[in-house]
């Protein structure tokens, strides 16, 4: 708001004026920043034509801060000379104080002083002349005091080459009266109120005219969605612990990737058309490995590797269907045995991405889901490292309450699953599943018999997730809004359970 007292000086400055008042000229008699007085004329331009105002460029030198310095000490080659003895000074002392270097090289150019290189203890320097003029300080002041107009350009170049004079642009005001001046100002209304046509005020009430040209209040959009957000934390996390992210592109899977490479049977529930969406065009894979498909369908059927296996009969048919793939340990079994084909080195992969069950819709389940996973391999890891490595994972969410529980899954052995406290809902909630992948599942990839792989998976949509994975949630929406969370039903070992908010 505009500084009463100044606005009332500009319409009285005004009143007198013949022509006009300039800005500048009225900020430098009311000892005002001019900011001030231009804060005024804008007040005065927002009630109506009281005022006109033209705004005016002007250029005009000003001294920097090191010319500032100068013309209160002096300049450097007279701070040099006035420190010079009768007897002399030393070079390398003059060069230690901090005009030193600078007011030396300007000294000798002025043939102010001069130096004696056969003395003893080093170059001396002796004044060459009795009395100096110092006219780059003159000159500065000079400007300092209004008076840049005495200095020719020349001059003026060269004090701003030696970065003691600078010139700037400003912008002031030339202010005239408007067509409704006054020195008294009525505040304009802004809005027709009920009240005004009722009583009929508003036909001698002033109103303040529409800006159609002014902007409108920005609007709410373009909010990232909540699990994107969450994603990109998790995903910060993974790398921040030195992980690896794997290529996750491929929705489309064979059934061998998918299950048979896992050591997951045929026969198993999940490979049945109620839980597994099947592909009819392409409908077959018919490109692997073919010493690895062969070394899976052994251990598979006869067993292996210290396992008596399934002893079922293996079929390539089976192996063969494309399908949405199920979960993303597809592809950290791909990852896995591109690892074994090359000498082995320890690793950390990471992946977020969608996977796909063909799951009756309702309040908790969808046919697609977000699944985080993880995975270590290195030599000789436990049951142990992965304890350890779940608690840094979960600390660095904000989940530090954790316990695991032992869980049977057909691709590793010890498997758990990982619960965490939930201090809304006052009880453990089940936040993911880990274990150690199976010899069965490694060694006929190629992999060397003392390396084991600990991974974990979960859902990026669980409500835990949400809820410690972001600090407050309702800065994901946008503010004002109140998000209660009203899912408090089990969740599925395999993460399927989705959480669903209210505002």
């Amino acid at each position: 708001m505009a500084d009463t007292g100044v606005v009332e000086a500009l319409l009285l400055g005004l009143e007198k004026a013949e022509d006009g008042v300039d800005s500048l000229e009225l900020s430098s008699s009311l000892g005002v920043e001019h900011q001030v007085v231009v804060g005024a004329v804008k007040s005065l331009q927002s009630v109506g034509e009281v005022i006109s105002a033209e705004q005016r460029s002007s250029k005009h030198w000003q001294l920097t801060e090191e010319g500032v310095e100068i013309s209160e000490l002096g300049s450097h080659e007279a701070r040099v000379f006035e420190c010079i003895p009768v007897e002399g000074l030393l070079q390398s002392e003059l060069m230690k104080l901090p005009f030193g270097k600078i007011g030396f090289t300007k000294a000798m150019s002025n043939k102010w002083i001069r130096v004696d290189k056969t003395s003893e203890g080093g170059p001396l320097i002796f004044r060459s002349v009795q009395t100096i003029v110092d006219q780059v300080r003159e000159k500065l002041l000079n400007v300092l005091n209004g008076k840049d107009a005495e200095l020719e350009e020349k001059e003026k170049s060269e004090l701003k080459k030696r970065r003691l004079l600078s010139e700037v642009t400003v912008k002031s005001y030339w202010i005239t009266k408007g067509s409704s001046f006054s020195t008294t100002i009525t505040k304009q209304e802004t809005e027709l109120t009920p009240e005004m046509i009722v009583s009929g005020n508003w036909k001698d009430n002033k109103f303040k005219p529409y800006n159609f040209e002014a902007m409108g209040v920005p609007l709410d959009c373009g909010h990232l969605h909540p699990l994107m957000k969450v994603r990109t934390q998790f995903r910060q996390i993974f790398l921040e612990m030195g992980f690896t992210e794997m290529p996750t592109n491929n929705f489309i899977e064979s059934s061998f990737w998918n299950f048979d490479s896992l050591f997951q049977p045929q026969q198993h529930p999940a490979r049945d058309q109620h839980d597994t969406f099947f592909l009819s065009d392409p409908a077959l894979t018919l490109d692997f490995p073919q010493d690895y498909l062969q070394r899976v369908k052994k251990v598979h059927t006869e067993g292996g590797f210290g396992s008596q296996g399934y002893k079922y009969e293996w079929k390539v048919e089976e192996a063969q269907k494309n399908i949405l793939r199920t979960h993303t340990t597809a592809v950290s079994a791909r990852m896995l045995y591109k690892l074994a084909q090359q000498k082995f080195t320890p690793v950390k992969y990471f992946s977020i991405d969608r996977v796909f069950r063909n799951e009756t819709l309702d309040a908790t389940h969808l046919a697609e889901f977000h699944q985080i996973e993880g995975v270590v391999a290195d030599y000789d890891l436990t049951l142990g490292d992965l304890m350890g490595v779940l608690h840094q994972f979960f600390t660095k969410l904000g989940i530090t309450k954790l316990r695991f529980k032992p869980a049977y899954n057909p691709y590793t052995e010890p498997s758990m699953e990982v619960f965490s406290y939930h201090e809304g809902l006052e009880k453990w909630v089940e936040v993911g599943n880990s274990g150690v992948f199976r010899p069965e599942m490694l060694l006929p990839m190629g992999l060397p018999e003392d390396v084991s792989v600990i991974a974990w998976g979960l859902s990026l949509e669980r409500p835990t997730m949400i809820k410690y994975g972001i600090n407050n949630i309702r800065e994901l929406v946008g503010h004002k809004v109140n998000l209660q969370m009203v899912y408090d039903g089990p969740i599925s070992s395999d993460g399927r359970g989705l959480p669903l908010f209210t505002a």
